[in-house]
């Protein structure tokens, strides 16, 4: 299991995580993910949002 933290004041709204992963979406003028607990088969894609945000402003941790 994996845990995403999120920095939503970090955030700018440019929804790069939102173009390389369906856990994230647009929330007003942010994102946000659908969830925050997720599994193995959801880490990669959720690892290129984290990867691809220009700010820091996605961090996913294993949680045991």
């Amino acid at each position: 299991m994996f845990k995403i933290n999120f920095d939503r004041e970090a955030c700018i709204g440019c929804s790069a995580c939102v173009s390389v992963c369906d856990n994230w979406v647009m929330d007003n003028d942010k994102v946000k993910p659908k969830k925050t607990a997720i599994s193995e088969k959801e880490l990669k894609s959720n690892k290129e949002a984290e990867d691809i945000c220009p700010v820091d402003a996605i961090k996913i941790k294993k949680v045991e």
